[in-house]
């Protein structure tokens, strides 16, 4: 066993910032957003996570990351440089880590993996198995979804991301890099060493719906993660979504306590496209549809679940995936009407009419 495993793992960076002051809210904000517990001490603010601990000085301008294992210490590390990366791009930030693991190159929330199942679950919704190497990391962090990383007729034989310096990926050039978009892991075995994935299969220009609606057996791609906000924990919910945030409300549905409570709308083109899902909760699950309405223009799904009153006592989320724009609306009520925060609230916009997104579909 090395000294490095023996012993906590940790490292810091320098920072460029002249105003790191004037970004330190926005950053903190988002960091507490990944569950951690923040406390200041005159100009540093400590954060702790369940995987390990970050601090930032705004007076010597340095971020410090310590964690006990590998996969703590890069999620640390791609948590606090991804933050300053969007709050302070501006200031041009540069980042460079030292110490525990500065020299690696390895991506730890990269795996390559290999088609092994197919089968259609609706017309519409085709689900794909995958099989890889040592998958605990997707189980850790509360993230439900990943960066899928796939070839494409003008690049078949991509080359994949490797560790920057900022402890950020680091992309091939365009003529070999592959094309990144986020799904939700539908299903995680770890003994086993399998994913499924849900893919939306639909006419257009989406990358992941042609890959998908060709895939067979032996085929590899790579994915990233996982990557995206925990749900935060609570006694009662009200969650909605589309057909491309139905694979996440139905794993919540499936893994959530039993005791939870709540109402739950999914909205889908016909009846036809509705599914089987292994409810384990006291959440009354509703399926509308649009019954020829093209997606993206039935304002049902939002009305729903602006309409749903949230209980006066215990805890309680708001959880929504679907399109930009009912994703707005759903945002700006509970936000603007309702008063409610980031640590209460999750509404995500999964795709956007007439745009190819990151997110699936």
């Amino acid at each position: 066993m090395s000294e490095a495993s023996m012993r906590e793992l940790a490292c810091e960076a320098r920072l460029n910032l002249r105003r790191l002051p004037d970004y330190m809210g926005s950053i903190a904000d988002r960091l507490r957003s990944f569950e951690a517990d923040a406390s200041q001490h005159g100009q540093r603010i400590d954060f702790r996570f369940a995987f390990g601990d970050a601090s930032v000085d705004m007076e010597r301008l340095v971020m410090r990351a310590n964690a006990a294992d590998r996969d703590g210490l890069a999620r640390i590390k791609d948590l606090l440089a991804t933050a300053v990366e969007v709050y302070a791009r501006e200031e041009s930030p540069e980042i460079v880590w030292t110490g525990d693991l500065a020299e690696e190159t390895r991506l730890a929330q990269f795996r390559e993996m290999v088609v092994t199942d197919i089968r259609d679950l609706t017309p519409h919704m085709r689900r794909i198995r995958f099989a890889g190497e040592d998958l605990s990391r997707f189980a850790k962090f509360g993230g439900m979804h990943i960066r899928m990383l796939f070839p494409t007729r003008d690049v078949p034989d991509p080359l994949w991301p490797v560790l920057g310096g900022n402890g950020l990926p680091v992309w091939p050039a365009d003529d070999r890099r592959p094309v990144a978009r986020v799904y939700t892991i539908r299903k995680l075995d770890v003994a086993e060493g399998i994913i499924d994935v849900d893919f939306l299969v639909h006419p257009g220009e989406s990358v992941g719906s042609a890959w998908a609606m060709q895939a067979a057996p032996g085929m590899k791609l790579g994915i990233m993660g996982p990557v995206g906000r925990p749900v935060r924990q609570a006694d009662w919910y009200v969650m909605g979504a589309d057909e491309t945030g139905l694979p996440a409300l139905a794993r919540l549905l499936e893994t959530l306590p039993r005791q939870t409570r709540g109402v739950a709308f999914v909205e889908i083109a016909n009846d036809g496209e509705r599914q089987e899902i292994a409810n384990a909760t006291g959440i009354e699950l509703h399926w509308l549809t649009r019954d020829g309405v093209p997606a993206g223009e039935d304002r049902l799904l939002a009305e729903a679940v602006r309409s749903v009153a949230w209980p006066q006592d215990g805890s309680a989320f708001g959880w929504f995936a679907a399109e930009a724009a009912a994703a707005k609306s759903v945002r700006e009520h509970w936000r603007d009407t309702m008063g409610l925060g980031r640590g209460e609230t999750l509404a995500a916009a999964y795709w956007r009419r007439g745009a190819a997104g990151l997110m699936a579909g």
